[in-house]
């Protein structure tokens, strides 16, 4: 089938485009872009008037526990998920395979360290766990093997439980080798300098027990580093700490050092339904604060979209989506209002579609996180 929306402001994933358009989609992609009135509408037709469109939102930090978590995300304009680390094989497989929903990108099973809080995770694989350069070389070819989207590991302080340096150069040399980026968890100044010494293409999360001094922030920055901070995550997590404020004000500063610096920022917020985790964060809702957090932190809204849109697909490698152009892919976002004016209108919701299908959307202005 089909869609038109006619009269409509769009939000291309880099910028407001001057004017309005009539966007036009089916199941193939995005077929028509033109200045509204210049054509015939075809298919169902969707009145756009006072409304903006944007690239369905990319959430670059997910865990899931059901597939139908997929339909939760979408619900909320999240049509892409980037998926941080699920096992055993054939539920990643049901994942990639859901019919509906959410699509998704998925690291498979993290690598991790022996003695780190991740190794004490209930049925996390023995084998995942490594200890050693070749240890590391190995389990990043049997996530090739089983066809991830990219590599994850998690790191930690030195003396935390984590992979040493050695150790995590290899997993590093070895995913790139794959052609593969390495996306690393590092949520401590310590395991963030060890991130960057070891060459990761993304970190994600931020420092709850320092402000990251300026060397390495400059160093993310000029090497090209990815940040997805998972504000939403932090600001859950410092709630375990004795000053909770003073925590997480140093992941938010991190992100406002690396944005003044020219680093790059994508938008992902640790959504997950782990029991036991430092924080629930739920799927989907969660990415509308987590843009917020993001403002609130130094990006202006429109860099913020950036981030969930065009900077995400960029970060991540997702050639057919992230922007309202015609050949892309028909993941599509459509809100009342302005969010270059007022971010919080990305809540509300009027349509969502995935690959050119109409969501049935039951959020509509989401209420903000605490």
């Amino acid at each position: 089938m089909r869609t038109t929306i006619t009269g409509v402001t769009v939000f291309d994933g880099h910028d407001v485009l001057s004017g309005q358009f009539d966007v036009s989609f089916d199941k193939s992609g995005i077929t028509g872009l033109n200045p509204a009135g210049t054509t015939t509408p075809t298919g169902e037709i969707t009145d756009g008037t006072g409304a903006t469109l944007l690239p369905g939102l990319i959430d670059s930090h997910v865990h899931f526990r059901d597939p139908a978590e997929l339909s939760t995300l979408a619900q909320y304009g999240v049509t892409t998920a980037l998926d941080m680390g699920s096992w055993p094989a054939r539920f990643t497989a049901a994942l990639r395979t859901a019919e509906h929903g959410a699509d998704i990108r998925s690291a498979g099973t993290p690598l991790i360290g022996p003695a780190g809080p991740h190794s004490r995770i209930p049925s996390f694989p023995a084998e995942d766990q490594i200890t050693t350069p070749e240890q590391a070389r190995r389990r990043v070819a049997a996530r090739v093997e089983e066809g991830v989207d990219y590599v994850k590991l998690v790191l930690e302080r030195p003396g935390g439980g984590g992979p040493d340096l050695e150790t995590a150069e290899a997993a590093v040399e070895a995913a790139h080798a794959a052609g593969l980026h390495v996306v690393a968890h590092a949520s401590h100044t310590g395991a963030i300098a060890l991130a960057v010494q070891a060459g990761v293409d993304i970190l994600t999360h931020a420092p709850l027990d320092a402000d990251l001094d300026e060397v390495q922030v400059r160093a993310i920055a000029e090497q090209g580093r990815v940040l997805v901070p998972t504000l939403t995550m932090m600001r859950g997590t410092a709630r375990h700490h004795g000053d909770p404020e003073k925590a997480y004000a140093h992941a938010r500063n991190m992100v406002t050092a690396v944005h003044r610096a020219g680093g790059t920022i994508v938008a992902g917020t640790d959504a997950n339904t782990q029991p036991g985790v430092p924080a629930a964060v739920p799927h989907g809702s969660s990415l509308h604060a987590e843009l917020g957090h993001l403002v609130e932190a130094g990006l202006t809204p429109r860099e913020a979209l950036r981030s969930a849109t065009s900077g995400a697909a960029t970060a991540f490698r997702l050639a057919d989506r992230g922007s309202v152009r015609p050949g892309l892919r028909a993941d599509l976002f459509l809100i009342a209002g302005d969010p270059l004016s007022a971010i919080d209108a990305t809540r509300s919701i009027r349509a969502v579609w995935t690959a050119g299908r109409a969501v049935e959307v039951v959020a509509q202005d989401t209420p903000a996180l605490p």
